[in-house]
């Protein structure tokens, strides 16, 4: 009995040869040296993300200044990903943290240093009276000549208030009170602006406040409030050649016997 043998046809043929490619081509992968593949035999783009396992990158990998701006991507570095005190000073490029980049409330008191608020780094009314804590503000804290500054002129709109307490036994009695704050110019005092403690008039708004002893004043007007008198006490009336930017006169009318006077307030607001 004759065994048949196997006939060798083209697909026989073909797939030996694949056979033997395949085995030579492993082994010759397998028999690659240590790097020997380095980054001249690779391909542009050869190594992509998906090929790299997770933390394969590490920051001892990467050279210094290998990573530039150009090469994040949108929101690629976030807050969370950065750890304390790895952005300094001498990494911030100029004018590169503006104020529309800071959060509110995210520069307080304990992040500046001291002198780090200069003068020349604060806008016009950037500092006002909300901004200021009561006592805050002490003469050891202002520079020379501050104060002279200040006294220049009363400001539009703000007023200056005090009290005044005049008589004797005389006739005639005086008084003459100086502004804390000079006016940009004289005030009207007409007689209408000499008022009882309860009086008002579109001049002299009245006594505001607790208790009544806030006087108001519209702008421009100075005004004066009688809260007391003695029986004797004729007539109060404001000295004319005495009412000046630098403050005002007082003069009173008395008659009777023994000590009389007249106590109020008084209230100027810069036109």
């Amino acid at each position: 009995m004759r065994i048949p043998r196997p006939q060798l046809n083209y697909a026989n043929a073909i797939a030996t040869i694949a056979l033997f490619v395949a085995l030579g081509g492993a082994a010759v992968a397998a028999g690659l040296p240590k790097k020997s593949v380095g980054p001249q035999q690779l391909k542009p783009n050869a190594v992509t993300t998906k090929a790299l396992h997770r933390k394969a990158v590490t920051s001892a990998k990467i050279a210094p200044r290998a990573v530039t701006a150009g090469k994040l991507g949108p929101f690629a570095v976030l807050p969370g990903n950065l750890g304390n005190g790895i952005i300094t000073t001498e990494k911030l490029g100029d004018g590169a943290v503006i104020a529309s980049k800071i959060r509110n409330g995210s520069v307080t008191t304990n992040k500046l240093n001291n002198g780090a608020v200069a003068t020349a780094k604060l806008g016009d009314g950037a500092v006002n009276n909300s901004k200021l804590a009561d006592g805050s503000v002490t003469p050891s804290k202002l520079a020379p000549g501050v104060i002279k500054e200040l006294q220049g002129k009363l400001e539009s709109g703000e007023t200056l208030r005090g009290v005044f307490d005049l008589g004797g036994e005389g006739k005639i009695a005086r008084e003459g009170i100086s502004f804390q704050f000079p006016l940009a110019s004289a005030p009207a005092a007409a007689e209408t602006n000499v008022l009882a403690a309860d009086g008002t008039s579109a001049s002299c708004p009245g006594l505001k406040g607790s208790g009544g002893q806030t006087p108001e004043a519209a702008a421009g007007q100075l005004c004066v409030y009688v809260k007391s008198q003695s029986p004797g006490a004729e007539k109060l009336a404001f000295d004319d050649e005495a009412v000046t930017r630098l403050g005002f006169g007082l003069k009173a009318t008395l008659s009777g016997s023994g000590d009389q006077r007249y106590f109020g307030y008084w209230a100027v607001t810069a036109p």
